[in-house]
């Protein structure tokens, strides 16, 4: 389902959308379109995105065309959901230590759905960081490792 949604190609690109998204929440996907957990979330991201137009704005990234970004949120595992609301990064406490980013497929459309409303909710009341509405047993638990270098 990755076609039915619009795909940043560079840098520069995702650059554009996050400077020009006013007022909507913007979801960026990072990842393949031929991994099948990629799959999935597009599945997820494509059918909610006509229902949430009013709240956010969806694109897809493929992680091998921005390595900037993918060395700069630290996008080791795929898929990765970030989100921005103005230009501003915005995070979730999902339980996880990493904030920065919901790593993995949601398990249900509302699931993402809820998410969006919080994130843009808190965002119109100028929140950088919200509570995820995400039942704790349907996020995906993945062990960090951090290098000291």
């Amino acid at each position: 389902m990755s076609f039915l949604l619009p795909k940043l190609g560079s840098k520069k690109e995702v650059d554009e959308a996050i400077k020009t998204t006013e007022d909507l929440v913007l979801v960026l996907r990072f990842g393949n379109d031929t991994d099948s957990t990629c799959l999935q979330l597009d599945d997820i991201l494509s059918k909610t995105s006509h229902d949430l137009s009013k709240m956010a704005h969806i694109y897809l990234v493929d992680v091998g065309n921005v390595p900037t970004y993918t060395r700069y949120f630290d996008i080791s595992l795929i898929p990765a959901t970030i989100f921005f609301f103005n230009g501003q990064h915005m995070k979730v406490d999902y339980g996880t230590p990493d904030h920065t980013k919901f790593i993995g497929s949601f398990k249900t459309k509302q699931d993402f759905v809820d998410l969006v409303e919080v994130l843009f909710r808190g965002a119109m009341k100028g929140k950088l960081m919200v509570q995820c509405p995400i039942d704790p047993r349907n996020i995906p638990k993945y062990e960090l490792l951090y290098k000291n270098i």
